[in-house]
């Protein structure tokens, strides 16, 4: 295996984990505007704020 094909098949998984996680998160903020029920929707609005929580470096 070249190493042009192992940068190739890294390139490729991120940007399938990039899509994953966008799918995910949009998912969620969906269900924080769609859901019945107010516990549901407060429960996905935390969630969010999870997945989308900023990193202090």
């Amino acid at each position: 295996m070249s190493v042009l094909s192992l940068i190739d098949d890294c390139a490729l998984l991120a940007g399938a984990s990039g899509v994953l996680f966008t799918a995910g998160v949009a998912t969620v903020a969906a269900a924080s505007i769609l859901a019945r029920s107010p516990a549901r929707r407060r429960d996905a609005r935390e969630t969010l704020k999870i997945l989308l929580m900023k990193r202090h470096t």
